[in-house]
């Protein structure tokens, strides 16, 4: 049996998801999402950003911030320092006594205790926004998200998160990827799949929060974490498609190894010790019976792929030198090219569908950047994600996997 009929089941799962993402983008639900408009309401809000060694960035994420399309009565902004060890306290305090403006420090407990504190420091805020401080705002990102708290079972908003000013292949690849992550959260978000509220410039009705008990470390995923709880409690999560929200990221491979290891990690965590009941429970609909589960799922396709991949490489590669041991070496040095046509090449159901999944993905990506109107190019993007992104990944599946069944912890940075 050739190995790549191991990878038929995860293929197709691949296929449909993409394909239920498509079809589901033009469901009249999603449809409505987008015809959304800005709201006119400006009740009062707070954004909650904490602080932990950001003194490169935490000037920029405040000023985007006070640029924010909203009245300056109703806005109010909460840097909390998280017993920070470089300058950021000294930058924070530049803030001291601007009149939407709070400065606290506190000792480092982590980012779910700065948040915790800040929401405690705004009572009067409706709603509450928590910001990384490494991120950055457009101006009418916030009235995009207010108008979708008109359901009152609306327990949290989620932005349109992208990568701020990409310049390297990392970061572009990078970007490719959030671009998709827009599209895939519009659309999941209108049947009330989402499992994350994103740190950069997620909302909250603060009575909500208080209600479920405030955030949590969440396995260091302190956002995934709360969402699974908003959901549990029987809240719904909405997405903004147009709030456009912009973070750094990682600008080499081991740091984004270990971003994602961190990000994968918890996702684990989270799922199989305290909400493993959610898991294909129709209580919970799609997230319960697709999101959750596919998510499972995806770390292990994904790492057997990899070695799928990478085995079948080197058996073609043997088979190959096999045959070639009865040709004079002159002619495997010398360029066939002229001989060559497409023709010959074996048109398998692996080669098939992964060129329907590109396919596909690729638009999620265009449609992506479309209907949140994300400015620049993403062309070189696009190929490093198809290129280089899944070569990546496995070895983040792997470490997380690893690390969940040793227990092992890593540092957060």
């Amino acid at each position: 049996m050739s190995l790549e009929v191991l990878t038929y089941p995860f293929i197709f799962i691949a296929v449909f998801f993409e394909v239920f993402l498509l079809v589901t983008f033009l469901s009249e639900p999603a449809t409505e999402r987008r015809k959304q408009q800005l709201s006119p309401k400006t009740p009062p809000v707070a954004v909650i950003v904490p602080c932990w060694n950001e003194e490169k960035t935490i000037q920029g994420t405040v000023e985007s911030l006070l640029a924010l399309d909203y009245p300056k009565e109703k806005l109010s902004i909460v840097l909390v320092d998280d017993g920070s060890t470089d300058n950021t306290a000294a930058v924070m305090d530049e803030y001291q006594g601007h009149p939407q403006i709070q400065v606290i420090h506190k000792e480092n407990g982590g980012k779910h205790t700065a948040v915790n504190l800040g929401i405690e420091r705004s009572p009067q805020a409706e709603f509450v926004g928590c910001l990384d401080a490494d991120s950055f705002v457009e101006p009418d990102a916030l009235r995009e998200i207010i108008g979708y708290f008109d359901d009152p079972k609306v327990g949290a908003v989620t932005a349109a998160m992208s990568v701020h000013e990409p310049k390297r292949w990392i970061e572009k690849m990078q970007h490719a990827d959030y671009i998709h992550g827009i599209t895939m959260r519009h659309v999941i978000s209108s049947l009330n799949g989402l499992y994350v509220t994103p740190g950069p410039f997620s909302f909250y009705r603060r009575d909500i929060i208080l209600e479920v008990g405030g955030f949590q470390k969440g396995h260091s995923t302190e956002d995934l974490e709360m969402a699974l709880r908003l959901q549990r409690a029987g809240y719904l999560i909405e997405n903004a498609p147009r709030a456009r929200v912009y973070t750094k990221t990682p600008i080499t491979v081991p740091s984004l190894i270990k971003q994602r290891t961190r990000w994968t990690t918890g996702f684990l965590r989270n799922v199989v010790y305290d909400y493993w009941d959610m898991v294909g429970n129709p209580k919970f609909g799609t997230l319960g019976i697709i999101m959750l589960p596919l998510g499972l799922l995806a770390n292990v396709s994904g790492i057997l792929m990899f070695f799928v991949i990478i085995v079948q490489f080197v058996l073609n590669l043997i088979h190959g030198l096999i045959i070639s041991r009865g040709l004079p070496l002159s002619y495997l040095l010398t360029p066939h090219l002229q001989n060559f046509t497409w023709f010959y090449i074996p048109l398998t159901a692996v080669l098939l569908f992964s060129l329907i999944t590109i396919i596909m993905g690729v638009t999620i990506m265009l449609l992506g950047k479309r209907i949140s109107k994300t400015p620049g190019n993403l062309v070189i993007g696009i190929i490093a994600y198809l290129t280089i992104y899944g070569f990546i990944a496995p070895f983040w599946l792997m470490r997380s996997v690893y690390d969940l069944a040793t227990g092992t912890k890593r540092a957060w940075r």
